[in-house]
């Protein structure tokens, strides 16, 4: 298969501040590849992982946009994150939640970044 015939899901999310946004993901979640960034547009890469990023004033679109990243090293990943500093619990952005099974029979972990948008980590377990 050719990168032609392959279609890729590129999550394209709110933020309210493109440069706090570039901080905590890159500081905090390992998407360090700056693709492109412009004052009021942002696309970052970690490995496989691309997020693309559009400014905007209203709070709530962020409060109410998520994106899942399904399959992949989930433990390891949330483990990383844990020690990268995310608090694991409150209701303050950013945080972190335990890995978990969810009764749709899923391992899954949730990070709200700083603005509140919603990423969702998740596999079958194994």
């Amino acid at each position: 298969m050719t990168t032609a015939d392959t279609i890729e899901l590129l999550p394209t999310l709110p933020s309210l501040n493109i440069q706090e946004t570039k901080t905590f993901y890159a500081g905090q979640l390992g998407f360090t590849n700056v693709v492109y960034e412009r004052d009021d547009f942002l696309i970052l890469r970690r490995d496989n992982l691309e997020i693309h990023f559009w400014l905007t004033t209203e709070k709530h679109l962020c409060e109410n946009s998520s994106v899942y990243f399904r399959g992949g090293p989930i433990a390891a990943l949330h483990e990383e994150f844990r020690k990268l500093g995310l608090p694991e619990d409150g209701k303050s952005e950013p945080r972190l939640t335990p890995l978990a099974k969810r009764p749709w029979d899923m391992e899954e972990f949730y990070i709200h970044d700083p603005h509140g948008n919603l990423l969702k980590f998740g596999r079958i377990p194994l």
